[in-house]
């Protein structure tokens, strides 16, 4: 008989376990969303409509800022399963394989997703991310340096490696920034396998490679007061230009279209997270309407969201290329270390 009670006890205490198990009750404390080094902490929309949340759903963000995409990326597959976040922000379709692979994300499909475009969400392996924002990394140019230099603005990838355009380039690392690799993988698109030859010619014309983004538009940029009116950044930087100075009404930058490299960021949470239920309910947040509409102004790139009006000003003057450079996913998920090797071979990095 006292066997028989031990037993039974033994299955209930099990059940018991089972069914805590299955509840998946989230951890106390923030839910950590990790993004990229360019996304806004503070005194912005998009971290207004991350306020609304808190407010609507109890649920606290704090926003973990961890580098460039690239550099995200690495520290995610160094950490995943135990990551330092819940969410991520901001992993590209150029490095999206690498996350993958490491495992970095765990399923979830929003249901945000049904609106989102087809072409978009077929870049997604098995629920594991969802689209957030969309743009295209070309080359931009301050137009008033080149008319005091005398030097039209470029119009392709070739122009770039012209002589008339030496040392006015800066563009970034691609083993550690995103718009760096999409302009990389847009090179090797256009040329083939004379791309490393290409990159010698904008080696020998003096092109600048920095870190990040920002480095390159916030530094070496003339606008910013550097030395470059050649930098690599987004077909919708110029409307910024515009925003945040109210003394214009058009942008002192243009953008040459035929260097264009369509890129699509993702939102996902990260596998390990001790706060699953509030992961899932912030990756959905950020793919509605509701964070969606403040992604053009604030992070200057297109929202997935379709219902999303655009400010005036960023319809007018973002530029939205006819025929980007739209890489396959795995050609570059099968290249990119390739790629990234041979480049840091040419360019001695």
């Amino acid at each position: 008989m006292a066997g028989g009670v031990v037993r039974r006890l033994a299955i209930v205490l099990a059940a018991v376990s089972l069914l805590a198990a299955c509840s998946g009750a989230d951890a106390e404390g923030p839910v950590r969303l990790v993004t990229y080094s360019s996304f806004p902490v503070e005194g912005t929309g998009a971290n207004e409509a991350l306020a609304a949340f808190t407010a609507d759903t109890g649920i606290e963000v704090e926003i973990v800022v961890a580098g460039d995409t690239g550099t995200m990326i690495a520290k995610a597959a160094l950490t995943a399963g135990n990551p330092e976040g819940d969410v991520m922000w901001g992993v590209d379709n150029t490095f999206l394989s690498r996350a993958v692979e490491a495992e970095v994300f765990e399923a979830h499909r929003s249901p945000a997703a049904e609106a989102i475009d087809p072409a978009l969400m077929a870049l997604v392996p098995d629920d594991l991310v969802t689209p957030v924002d969309f743009g295209d990394v070309c080359v931009n140019y301050d137009i008033d340096a080149l008319a005091a230099a005398g030097v039209a603005p470029p119009v392709d990838f070739a122009d770039l490696a012209d002589p008339a355009y030496r040392g006015l380039l800066a563009v970034q690392d691609p083993g550690s920034s995103s718009p760096g690799l999409a302009f990389l993988i847009g090179t090797v698109v256009t040329f083939g396998d004379e791309w490393p030859a290409y990159w010698e010619s904008l080696l020998a014309n003096d092109v600048l490679v920095t870190d990040d983004w920002e480095e390159a538009y916030y530094g070496a940029f003339t606008r910013a007061g550097g030395d470059r009116p050649l930098v690599v950044s987004y077909g919708s930087s110029p409307p910024y230009e515009v925003l945040f100075d109210p003394e214009r009404d058009t942008p002192p930058t243009g953008v040459a279209e035929g260097t264009c490299t369509r890129q699509v960021e993702f939102a996902g949470v990260l596998r390990g997270t001790e706060r699953p239920d509030a992961a899932r309910a912030l990756v959905d947040f950020l793919a509605s309407a509701d964070f969606q509409r403040h992604v053009a102004n604030d992070l200057y790139v297109f929202p997935v969201d379709p219902s999303v009006e655009l400010d005036p000003v960023f319809t007018e003057f973002a530029v939205v290329p006819d025929a980007p450079v739209v890489a396959d996913p795995v050609v570059v998920d099968a290249s990119r270390a390739d790629w990234l090797e041979r480049w840091a071979n040419v360019v001695g990095r």
